[in-house]
């Protein structure tokens, strides 16, 4: 704590990654937001990572051999710049594939003989070799959006239909038995708090077939998922039965009830994957709903509990994290999936993913994952709506560029890595100017700041008897390093 010198890190919308030197003070001069010492102790960081999908590997293989290499090491490199050591894929088509697939589209096939995954060996592979190439170590973890359909109650991908699916629109009533209510397939382009209109009623039938020869094959091919990966060198160390479980979707989704989620965890998926892969974890997620009553309905499980290693939340389900940690102290936390955006790729896009890295890691998750690292034009995908990446590609030049959130993630992941302890958070009392505060296994303090102001934000950490006075520029992301 005696040492004066800080080393700073700031980016804004002319400059990125400015580099200068400050130093810690005797007295505050800001008002103190936080407050660490010798004793603090927090929440051990464990990995961030991002996602491996077709779109994504469109976008990838616009550029050159050379760019590709330039990509993959500032991602995944130990000397690149983000740092990241994991990745996440899912089982059959997710939202950002080109069209749906699946990995067995053979009606019935309960023994799994077609199963295989000879469309992610075109597709999705190659991006995590690419990855692997600068992280030997890379682990991955899975989730499904889907299953096949012929394992649906609606014999087909999507939740809920729309102009982009073919799903029958008289299936509507399907996932609201009780007064047939409809969702409107474009309200999950909302961002936000989704105008207020995010579906907080949930489906009160499950979309996967609950017979238990359906059950159990869905929990096999989960098991050969893992099976074929590994052969490919690609180690799976940890599945969740779902992503967003409460998204009535028109691209792949699945509803579940919090009844079903439990019988197919707790009967099948669970004690399957121990017989058969011990050495991966299971997690429950992605709970992607603010709806925390239904949430502790599945989480009050004690065989549940008993069954998982880990927590998932994504969206929505951000809010409970405060209640959630309070109430499921021995879990750990993990983003499973950052908000994606609206194609906009821009500055204020960029606050927002830095807000989220602040809020989610200050309020205890130690694993971070990204969706899209790199998308072409305005990310469209082909159920109609537009998302945002890392990176950005045009689609006439083929030229690249890093966006705004690829800093905001930088001015964590470059620092924060396995073993860091987040020790003290202010954000959710000041959302405009979040501040986080970390120390690494060496010993040494990581201060982000940020200011999403149009004024200079003066604030103070006090760190034991010194004090580190911030003065951070209007709408600029913030990183201060001493030891």
């Amino acid at each position: 704590m005696s040492a004066q010198k800080v080393t700073s890190y700031s980016t804004t919308q002319e400059l990125s990654w400015k580099k200068s030197q400050t130093a810690l003070a005797g007295k505050a001069t800001g008002k103190v937001v936080a407050e660490v010492n010798e004793q603090s102790k927090g929440t051990r960081f464990v990995a961030f990572g991002t996602t491996f999908n077709e779109l994504d590997c469109d976008a990838f293989n616009m550029l050159s051999r050379k760019e590709q290499d330039e990509v993959m090491y500032n991602l995944y490199s130990p000397e690149g710049d983000l740092k990241f050591t994991n990745g996440r894929v899912s089982m059959n088509a997710n939202d950002y594939a080109r069209a749906w697939y699946s990995c067995d589209d053979v009606d019935g096939d309960f023994a799994l003989k077609y199963f295989n995954i000879e469309h992610d060996k075109r597709n999705i592979i190659p991006l995590a070799r690419a990855a692997q190439k600068y992280q030997p170590n890379l682990q991955l973890f899975m989730s499904p959006w889907s299953p096949p359909v012929w394992m649906k109650i609606n014999h087909d991908y999507p939740v809920s239909p729309s102009q982009y699916n073919k799903m029958d629109p008289r299936q509507s009533y399907l996932l609201y038995m009780d007064d047939g209510r409809q969702v409107d397939a474009d309200e999950m382009k909302l961002l936000g708090d989704r105008n207020g209109v995010f579906p907080r009623r949930l489906a009160t039938q499950d979309f996967f077939i609950q017979d238990p020869r359906y059950l159990q094959c869905y929990a096999d091919m989960f098991c050969k998922f893992i099976e074929l990966y590994k052969e490919e060198g690609l180690p799976i160390t940890k599945v969740m039965y779902q992503n967003e479980a409460y998204s009535y979707t028109p691209y792949p989704g699945c509803a579940w009830t919090a009844e079903g989620t439990l019988k197919f965890n707790n009967e099948y998926l669970a004690p399957t994957l121990a017989k058969k892969h011990p050495e991966v974890d299971l997690w429950i997620g992605t709970f992607n709903t603010n709806r925390l009553d239904y949430v502790e309905k599945i989480l009050d499980d004690k065989t549940l509990q008993a069954n998982i290693k880990g927590i998932g939340t994504q969206w929505e389900c951000r809010n409970n994290l405060p209640e959630m940690r309070k109430r499921y102290p021995n879990h750990r936390f993990m983003v499973s999936e950052s908000e994606c955006g609206n194609g906009s790729m821009d500055w204020k896009a960029g606050e927002h993913t830095f807000f989220l890295l602040a809020d989610n890691l200050g309020n205890g998750c130690d694993e971070y994952y990204n969706w899209n690292f790199i998308l072409k034009d305005n990310g469209i995908s082909p159920w109609g709506w537009t998302q945002n990446a890392l990176i950005q590609v045009d689609g006439k030049t083929r030229k690249m560029r890093y966006t705004a959130e690829y800093y905001a993630y930088k001015h964590f992941s470059h620092f924060v890595q396995k073993g860091t302890q987040m020790l003290a958070y202010a954000g959710r009392e000041y959302s405009k100017t979040p501040v986080v505060v970390f120390k690494d296994k060496k010993g040494q303090y990581i201060v982000t700041v940020g200011n999403f102001t149009d004024s200079d934000a003066a604030l103070t950490v006090k760190a034991g008897k010194k004090f580190l006075n911030v003065k951070a520029t209007p709408h600029s992301f913030n990183t201060y390093i001493w030891k």
